[in-house]
């Protein structure tokens, strides 16, 4: 990757500090206006409208970032076509002890273990109120707390809290750091969480005057037989869209083994292989008009272009960050338009799937 003198500079010493102290320091920088504008030139063939919303590129900045909405008009300026806020739940709560976050860098790996570290909705709710004239496509991705007595109505709270803000929503059930969260996953627990989302989102519709997209994000540590079951009920319970996927328990392949033994969801290039797995095994199993995010070990235009010709409409990043700098998204933009050069194509839609066959054949 190349980065700019002062760019390799400030990566270095971040990776001086421990990573969550590194994570609110960036977050800091961005508030102030201090980190260096990365001017990215549009390409029409790069746009995407889906729903109701016309993204400017494909390339998201993906929940866990900026989980309390401090910074999405910063972000957004730096080239990014879409950001998602979030997880955030209804009542503020401080996440698991610290330390919960670890590089593995000879893996270009991330381990954390936040789970759902966040100001609450109040706070959550006041920001993005605070930024109504403002443009761009900003997500919120919801949650529950983690002694809530009854899970469904935290996340039913979620879409009440930010139908008039949130472009799109996006209901986590895929974190493994919050206990029995995954469970949410499973078809009779997942068909009452989704039913009780979209009752909400629709009764807010007629509030708000506008129909807020819903997706479902999912993690990469599922069997066929409930991918299967999932995207069954996405589709029964008429979802907007998936994103695929969180992070992995799983530790396979690494060469940090002690940094491995931390407990934790896995992302960064680790996770690509399993997650464009998922992915294009979701978009066989949904066929070719669901929305699809995809996500995971995105780190170039190659691993870019790899998760849109295995299914994905749209994609989001984070973990790479901490490795490239910000610089990456304005690489991986204008790799993608080369990529459409090379291949002689009009607009990024006539990427999206043409490996599909071969990614959906390999086991999880």
């Amino acid at each position: 990757m190349t980065a700019s003198p002062f760019e390799k500079l400030a990566l270095a010493g971040l990776h001086f500090l421990d990573a969550e102290t590194a994570h609110g320091l960036t977050i800091k920088a961005l508030k102030t206006g201090l980190m260096p504008k990365c001017p990215v030139a549009a390409d029409p063939r790069l746009e995407v409208r889906l729903w109701d919303l016309r993204f400017p590129n494909p390339l998201g900045m993906a929940a866990g970032f900026d989980k309390n909405g401090e910074v999405p008009d910063a972000l957004l300026k730096l080239g990014f076509g879409f950001t998602e806020v979030g997880s955030v739940t209804p009542r503020p709560q401080p996440g698991n002890p610290k330390p919960r976050v670890f590089r593995l860098p000879a893996d270009q790996g991330v381990i954390n273990r936040y789970g759902f570290n966040n100001e609450g909705h109040e706070a959550l709710r006041r920001r993005l109120d605070g930024r109504r004239r403002q443009t761009g496509i900003v997500g919120v991705n919801v949650g529950a707390n983690k002694d809530a007595t009854d899970r469904v109505a935290d996340y039913v709270a979620g879409i009440h809290a930010f139908a008039d803000l949130a472009s799109y929503f996006t209901v986590n059930v895929s974190s493994p750091n919050t206990p029995g969260l995954r469970d949410l996953q499973a078809r009779e627990a997942l068909a009452e969480l989704l039913t009780g989302v979209i009752t909400a989102r629709d009764e807010r519709t007629q509030v708000v005057g506008r129909h807020v997209p819903v997706l479902l994000k999912i993690a990469p540590d599922v069997d066929e037989a409930s991918l299967a079951d999932i995207i069954e009920e996405v589709q029964a319970k008429c979802v907007d869209g998936l994103i695929v996927s969180n992070t992995t328990v799983s530790r396979d392949g690494l060469t940090d083994t002690a940094t491995a033994r931390e407990t934790g969801g896995l992302s960064g290039r680790p996770l690509f292989r399993k997650s464009t797995i998922a992915l294009a095994k979701a978009r066989r199993l949904a066929g070719p008009d669901l929305p699809i995010i995809g996500v995971g070990g995105i780190d170039s235009a190659e691993s870019a272009w790899t998760k849109i010709t295995a299914g994905a409409d749209l994609l989001q990043l984070y973990s790479s960050l901490t490795y490239h700098g910000i610089g990456l998204v304005g690489e991986i933009l204008k790799g993608l338009s080369d990529k459409l050069d090379r291949h002689g194509l009009n607009h990024i839609s006539e990427a999206r799937g043409v490996n599909l066959d071969a990614w959906a054949g390999l086991d999880l």
